[in-house]
């Protein structure tokens, strides 16, 4: 599938695959900034794209920036329409505790993934289909922070 890529920025660098394979295209940064811990910043890529209909880019985290230096994507992943021209900018975070993220021009800050994207009609009914796994929602299916025998599941929002 071709993705029509507009530059838009004299800096910017065509997204593109790291190794023959790759899911996901490398964004990189446009700009020099420093993120210091816990700060948010908007980075731009310099491109905009013309994602086919029926398709959707989600913009992903690089998991090594995100291990080595806990810096992420505050809106992961970000998704991209089709019909959208703008500029890709790509909103990270540093999750480090005590240390500052510096990006500099032309560093891999994100990824771009073309997904398939059904069109679905959303439809009001009395009740649902069946399915095995019912209404069970977060931690309905085990593992990490599990309710022990005879204890509801912790509601740290307080709304159940």
């Amino acid at each position: 599938m071709h993705l029509p890529v507009k530059r838009l920025r004299a800096e910017a660098t065509l997204p593109s695959r790291a190794h023959s394979g790759d899911a996901g295209l490398d964004l990189t940064s446009t700009v020099d900034v420093d993120v210091r811990p816990g700060e948010r910043a908007m980075i731009p890529t310099g491109v905009s794209v013309a994602i086919p209909e029926g398709f959707a880019g989600l913009v992903l985290p690089r998991s090594g920036l995100a291990s080595r230096h806990g810096l992420t994507l505050s809106n992961a992943p970000g998704l991209i329409d089709a019909g959208y021209r703008g500029e890709v900018t790509c909103a990270v975070v540093n999750l480090d505790p005590s240390d500052t993220a510096s990006i500099r021009r032309g560093d891999r800050i994100a990824q771009l993934v073309i997904v398939a994207v059904p069109a679905v009609e959303p439809g009001w009914m009395e009740d649902l289909p069946a399915s095995e796994r019912g209404a069970g929602g977060f931690g309905s299916s085990g593992g990490f922070g599990e309710a022990r025998p005879g204890e509801a599941p912790r509601d740290p929002s307080g709304l159940a």
